[in-house]
C-alpha cells in the first residue's frame, strides 16, 4: 500500500484498507470510504470534463454536507486548488474571495446561488457554476455554465492533472489586522503532515467518531476531516442552530472526539450533560483562542474519563502546540509544546532566542509551514520570513534560505520548554473563535453612510473570547446617529459573528496618532477603563 502523500490518498488508502467502513456521517445517511471513494472519483472527471486546469481554484460555498467534503476533495483529485467558504459569509464577501483568488469554478446550493446574483457577474475569472440538485429553475447569471451536481458525476472518467505534494491544495481565508481578507495557501504536504501530527498525538484510530462542528472553512474545522480520513475513521457532520443541538449529536453518534472553539464550550458547560457521554467521548479539544479556566474545570466536572487537549494554531501553519493532558492539571495556561513534525521558537526582535521566562515571537518552522498569501507579497513578506542563521536548527553551512511563520504572537517559554500566550501584536479581535479585521468591520460602517468616523476594537469577554465594541460619530456636524438602524444595517451585511456588541455615539473628529490615522489603541484602552471602574 502506497504512502499518503496527496490529500485525496487519506480518503483512498482508507478505501483500500477497509472500502465497507464508515466514513462520514449526515443526517441518517453515512456513505462508506468507497463509496466516498467512488464520489470523489467522478466529481474529479467531472471537472476535468468541464475543462480544469492544474492549479486552477475550485470555490465552495456550502453548509456542512455530503457534497461540501466531495468537492473539497474532489478538487484537488482533479489537480485543482478547493477554496471553502464560510456559509455564514454574505454576497458581496463571498465575491471579495472570488475575484480575489480568480476561481473558476464554484459549487453552491440553488438557494446560495439565487443570493449570488448581482455579485457573480463581476468574478471575471469564473466560468462555471456546479449547483447541488433539489431544486429546479436555477438559473446561472449571462456568461457563467450551469452544471447540475448530478449530471456532473455522471461524467465520463478522466484522470485529473499530476501534482505532487508541495503543490497549492488549497486557499483558506482569514481576516487580516487590515483591510479585506487574506487568503493563506496551503499544499498537499502542509495539509497531510498536519493530518499525520494530529491523529498521532490525539491517538486517532479506525475506531474513532469525530463531531465536525467547526465550520470547514476553518483549519481545525478541516482537520476534523483529515485526521479522522488518515486513520479510517468516521466524521459526523453537524450545522448546529443551538448548543443543545452538539450535545444530543454527541450522544446520538456516541462521538470519541470533539474539537471546539472556547465560546461553544462555554456555552455546552451552561446545559445539563447526559452521564453516559463521558464513557464514549475520549477527548474534547479547544481552539481558536485560549480556554477560560472556569469553563476547563466545568468540562472536566462533566466529562471526568475524557482528556483535555488545550491547543494553539493560526491558519498560516496549521497547528503549532498541544498541552498533553497529564499536564492539565499542573499548568492549565499553558498552550503546551510543539506538535509532532514541528518546531516552535521564541525570539527576539534580532533573531535570537528568548532565555526562560523572557517573552518574545512565536516562531513556527517545519513542514506545516503555508505557502504565503495568495497574491499579496507584502503581507507575506511581514508573517512568512527566513530564520535567522543563528536560530535553532540552522547550521552556518546551510546556504538556502527557511522561511518559517512569524506569528505575531507574543509568548514566554518555562525551563521545561512549556509555552504560555501572553498577547497578539496586531490588532486583530478574536470573537467566538473567528479572527476578525477590525477595518474589515469598519468599512462596512462606513459603506451604510450612516456614520461620519468609526474605530473598531476588541474587549474581553467571558463568553465570547472578545466582543466587538465600535465607536462612531454622527455622518454630519449637525447629524444623529440611530444606533437601532445601524445594528440592523450591520446584521444585513456582516455575518453574525462580526456583528458590533455596543455601539458608542460620540461627537467627532476621533484623536488621531501622530501618523494622522484614528487612534484605534487609546480609544480601545480609555473605553476600557471606563466601563471597568
Amino acid at each position: 500500500m502506497q504512502d499518503t502523500s496527496l490529500l485525496p490518498d487519506l480518503i483512498f488508502r482508507a478505501a483500500e484498507r477497509a472500502p465497507d467502513a464508515p466514513a462520514l456521517t449526515y443526517g441518517k445517511h453515512t456513505l462508506n470510504y468507497g463509496e466516498l471513494q467512488d464520489q470523489i472519483t467522478r466529481f474529479a472527471s467531472g471537472l476535468i470534463g468541464l475543462g480544469l486546469q492544474r492549479g486552477e481554484r475550485v470555490a465552495i460555498y456550502l453548509e456542512k454536507r455530503f457534497e461540501t467534503v466531495i468537492a473539497s476533495f474532489g478538487a484537488p483529485a482533479a489537480g485543482g486548488v478547493f477554496v471553502p467558504l464560510n456559509p455564514l459569509l454574505k454576497p458581496e464577501q463571498v465575491g471579495y474571495i472570488l475575484r480575489d483568488c480568480n476561481v473558476r469554478m464554484l459549487v453552491t446550493s440553488p438557494e446560495r446561488l439565487a443570493l449570488l446574483q448581482e455579485t457573480l457577474p463581476a468574478c471575471h475569472d469564473l466560468r462555471h457554476v456546479i449547483v447541488l440538485d433539489g431544486a429546479t429553475g436555477s438559473v446561472a447569471p449571462a456568461g457563467l455554465a450551469l452544471t447540475a451536481w448530478r449530471a456532473l458525476l455522471e461524467a465520463a472518467p478522466a484522470a485529473g492533472h499530476r501534482v505532487i505534494d508541495t503543490d497549492m491544495l488549497g486557499i483558506l481565508y482569514t481576516s487580516g489586522s487590515t483591510g479585506k481578507p487574506k487568503g493563506v495557501v496551503l499544499s498537499h504536504r502542509n495539509m497531510v503532515a498536519g493530518a499525520k501530527s494530529v491523529a498521532s498525538y490525539l491517538g486517532n484510530h479506525a475506531g474513532d467518531t469525530l463531531l465536525a462542528a467547526l465550520p470547514l472553512s476553518f483549519d481545525a474545522g478541516f482537520s476534523q476531516l483529515t485526521t479522522a480520513f488518515h486513520v479510517g475513521a468516521r466524521v459526523v457532520l453537524l450545522n448546529y442552530l443551538l448548543p443543545r443541538d452538539v450535545l444530543k449529536a454527541l450522544e446520538r453518534e456516541k462521538v470519541t472526539g470533539l474539537t471546539a472553539v472556547p465560546p461553544l464550550y462555554i456555552q455546552l458547560t451552561q446545559l445539563e450533560w447526559p452521564s453516559g457521554i463521558t464513557e464514549h467521548l475520549r477527548y474534547f479539544a479547544n481552539t481558536g483562542g485560549r480556554m477560560p479556566r472556569e469553563t476547563l474545570d466545568a468540562l472536566r466536572r462533566h466529562l471526568p474519563k475524557t482528556k483535555p487537549f488545550l491547543m494553539y494554531g493560526l491558519t498560516e501553519a496549521f497547528r503549532s502546540t498541544y498541552l498533553p493532558p497529564e499536564e492539565a492539571d499542573r499548568r492549565p495556561d499553558s498552550i503546551g509544546k510543539a506538535i509532532p513534525n514541528a518546531e516552535i521558537l521564541v525570539l527576539r526582535e534580532d533573531g535570537s532566542p528568548c532565555a526562560p521566562h523572557e517573552p518574545g515571537e512565536l516562531v513556527h518552522r517545519g513542514a506545516l509551514v503555508g505557502m504565503g498569501y495568495w497574491n499579496d507579497p507584502e503581507k507575506t513578506a511581514e508573517r512568512y520570513k527566513p530564520l535567522p542563521a543563528n536560530a535553532p536548527g540552522r547550521e552556518a553551512g546551510l546556504v538556502l534560505p527557511e522561511i518559517a511563520v512569524f506569528s505575531g504572537d507574543t509568548v514566554r517559554m518555562d525551563e521545561e520548554g512549556f509555552l504560555y500566550f501572553i498577547g497578539r501584536r496586531d490588532e486583530m479581535m478574536k470573537t467566538s473563535g473567528y479572527r476578525v479585521s477590525p477595518t474589515e468591520v469598519e468599512e462596512i460602517l462606513y459603506a451604510t453612510r450612516l456614520v461620519g468616523e468609526c474605530v473598531a476594537f476588541g474587549v474581553d469577554d467571558d463568553r465570547l473570547g472578545q466582543a466587538i465594541q465600535v465607536i462612531v460619530t454622527p455622518p454630519t456636524a449637525d447629524g444623529t446617529v440611530d444606533i437601532t438602524v445601524l445594528l440592523a444595517e450591520c446584521r444585513a451585511r456582516m455575518p453574525a459573528y462580526m456583528v458590533p456588541s455596543g455601539i458608542e455615539v460620540r461627537t467627532g473628529p476621533l484623536p488621531r496618532n501622530p501618523n494622522g490615522k484614528i487612534d484605534r489603541k487609546s480609544l480601545a484602552t480609555a473605553w476600557v477603563e471606563q466601563h471597568n471602574q
